[in-house]
């Protein structure tokens, strides 16, 4: 009876039944995470190698090529152009003999081979306790996410060879058997990479003095193997660089992310910037072995290893980008009590390690300290200041869980599809909220720039037809107002002022006053807000791509006047593009008027007093006027506005259910009526 179900079969088969499911589920997500990895491997490679000789592997040209510094006679420093230690120019002469064609191939199927093998190796490496399906995901997940970091992208374009001493490193930690062994790898990658050092005192303070011994041992013995067989070069390096100190690029350019460089942007040099930078590292590097020695206590090796690292690249003289996986690393770390902020941090590091800092941070000059420095203070922070949360923390693995709104019957069967989707009542981390908005603007721009239809000239001819199509639809219609609504403003000066200031003032400040309100006041209303507009400005850019527009202003032949840009120079074939900073075809639909149409409905569902919910729908039709009266949008563009925002409400509502506080209310009509029918 134990062993049987209700309907009398045994509970055994059910359960086994629901398993294979469960396997099979989660079989197929593994090798559809494989399959993303390959793609992302593949596509790697054929950036790589479809570029012409000459534009690919250029370190690796540099270095080992007809003409490279290891292939002739002379020191290997002489030009600074190669940046490694003696010891790995010693390491990379034998390659000299290989063809530089031949050696592309071997050296960036080889690199592949490296990243997978970090990846595997850095899956493997997970804090216990670890489920099944985390361990079954995790190497694939990982394999992905090196592939689109920055440093592997670097590195597999340049030729380089930074993801060796990484890899040695964690082999050292996680798969060496006995300490010797262990010591012996993580020397080696010291003296590629002399900064590495630092895991010296990780492994002394950790108790494994034998390794620590034999990491010292070796990196000793590899630089003095380098320093007999060239002390030329060897002298150059470790004295008159100062351990590779002023090799390669400008110490002070954006591409070296360590806090010399960040120094030397800053405007300081001399003995002044030697004396803060020294007295700074060794800060950094006391308190980032301090955490790590901790979380290495805790169990919590690879995030160890990973804040060593990232001290590593804060305290070495040159951290050039495709040194800096390290950072990739501190992803395994748990931040946060709240489930809500437990994807703070690794969002944070995957958008730092795979997006360039412009499209992080607005191109502003007050911003430009933390832009130039986003990966230095990523690396900074993850050393000394990230709370990452003790395994013996009670919310380390049962954060505060999100609250959802009741669920209520929707008006149609089936919504939301995925339950957990449901409504959340909770406002979001405010950091990743702003990091995901400024994120998704930035591709909105890049995509509506490329939306160009081709070439400027072959996206003009093919945006004026589309402006001619439209025209003529509206005339078809009665609804072609556009110009006389155009001369009529623009012989009234002060409207015509109004209208313009309008324009272009109010379609970013409205929408982001309405976004801030919500989320402060409103956080259970935000989230559906917020995703209508996301869902709108999504279909917006597919009509951006699919049917590039002339506004009216662009059309040369029907006499409209541009009265915020000015007279247009037809004359000049790249007239309709202004600036490479805008696709001034992007019309249809007209998002001027979509965004202000979303603020007006959200005013006027959400708004209290009766003067607010007026005032709210006052401005789109104020935005109306102004796109048509400055000759920047047809009226049907805005009705493509109008489209789009309500199918953006619309898939709010299919995937995330009623709002919150429809579901409250159906929860408290349907509450007393249980309490009544059980009465």
């Amino acid at each position: 009876m134990a062993n049987a179900d209700h309907g009398g079969q045994p509970a055994e088969g059910f359960g086994a039944t629901a398993t294979g499911g469960a396997r099979t589920r989660l079989r197929a997500a593994r090798l559809g995470l494989w399959l993303i990895a390959a793609v992302l491997a593949a596509r790697q490679l054929a950036v790589v190698l479809a570029t012409p000789r000459g534009e690919r592997l250029t370190d690796l040209e540099t270095w080992v090529g007809p003409n490279g510094v290891l292939h002739v006679n002379g020191s290997l420093y002489a030009s600074t152009r190669f940046t490694g230690t003696p010891f790995g120019g010693l390491a990379l002469k034998p390659l000299t003999r290989s063809a530089e064609q031949a050696l592309g191939w071997g050296w960036t199927f080889g690199t592949l081979l490296l990243v997978v093998a970090l990846g595997l190796i850095a899956a493997r490496a997970l804090p216990p306790p670890v489920g099944r399906r985390t361990a079954l995901l995790a190497a694939p997940v990982a394999v992905s996410l090196l592939m689109l970091s920055l440093p592997v992208r670097n590195t597999l374009w340049l030729g380089q060879t930074s993801i060796i001493p990484v890899l040695l490193v964690l082999l050292g930690c996680f798969t060496a058997r006995g300490q010797r062994t262990s010591g012996l790898l993580i020397g080696v990658a010291a003296a590629l990479q002399p900064t590495l050092l630092l895991f010296t005192p990780l492994l002394w303070c950790t108790g494994r003095r034998r390794a620590a011994l034999a990491t010292g041992a070796t990196f000793a013995a590899c630089t003095g193997l380098a320093w007999a067989a060239m002390p030329h070069d060897s002298h150059r390096y470790w004295v008159h660089h100062m351990a590779g100190v002023g090799l390669g690029g400008p110490a002070d350019g954006l591409a070296n992310q360590s806090l010399h460089g960040a120094l030397l942007r800053l405007g300081l040099n001399g003995p002044l910037e030697v004396a803060l930078f020294l007295s700074l590292g060794a800060a950094v590097a006391f308190l980032a072995l301090r955490r790590a020695v901790r979380c290495f206590r805790d169990g919590q090796l690879l995030l160890a290893v990973a804040i060593t690292g990232c001290a590593a690249i804060v305290v070495s003289p040159t951290a050039w980008q495709h040194q800096l996986l390290w950072v990739l690393l501190t992803v395994v770390g748990r931040v946060g009590r709240r489930a809500s902020d437990r994807y703070v941090w690794p969002v944070t590091v995957i958008v730092v390690m795979t997006l360039p800092a412009k499209m992080i941070l607005p191109n502003m000059a007050s911003l430009n300290p933390v832009r130039d420095n986003v990966v230095l203070l990523a690396a900074l922070t993850a050393a000394t200041a990230v709370p990452f949360l003790s395994r013996t923390s009670p919310y380390y693995r049962a954060p505060l869980p999100v609250a959802h709104a009741p669920a209520a019957p929707a008006r149609f069967r089936h919504v939301p599809p995925w339950p957990v989707l449901r409504r959340v009542l909770t406002r979001p981390n405010l950091l990743l909220e702003l990091l995901l908005l400024r994120v998704a603007y930035a591709a909105y721009s890049q995509v509506r720039l490329a939306a160009t239809g081709g070439s400027n000239s072959a996206g003009r001819a093919e945006a004026e037809e589309h402006g001619m199509q439209v025209y003529d639809l509206e005339r078809t219609l009665r609804l072609d107002i556009e110009r006389w609504v155009n001369h009529t403003v623009v012989g009234i000066g002060w409207l015509r002022d109004f209208l313009d200031h309008y324009y272009t003032s109010f379609h970013f400040i409205v929408p982001l006053a309405v976004l801030a309100v919500l989320y402060w006041r409103r956080p259970g209303d935000y989230r559906w807000a917020r995703s209508a507009l996301g869902f709108a400005t999504l279909l917006a850019l597919l009509g951006f791509w699919l049917y590039p527009l002339a506004p009216p202003r662009l059309m040369p032949t029907l006499g409209f006047i541009d009265t915020v840009h000015g007279t247009q120079d037809f004359s000049q074939p790249d007239y309709g593009t202004l600036t490479a900073l805008t696709n001034q075809y992007a019309a249809m639909p007209s998002l001027h008027f979509g965004w202000s149409l979303w603020c007006g409905v959200v005013i006027a569902v959400l708004a209290s007093r009766w003067w607010m919910k007026a005032l709210g729908l006052l401005h789109p039709l104020l935005t109306g006027v102004s796109i048509v009266a400055t000759a920047n949008h047809w009226v049907l563009d805005a009705a493509g506005g109008a489209v789009v925002v309500a199918a953006g409400f619309g898939l709010t509502y299919l995937l995330s259910g009623p709002r919150a506080a429809t579901a409250a209310a159906a929860e408290r009509e349907r509450t007393p009526a249980r309490k009544t029918v059980r009465g």
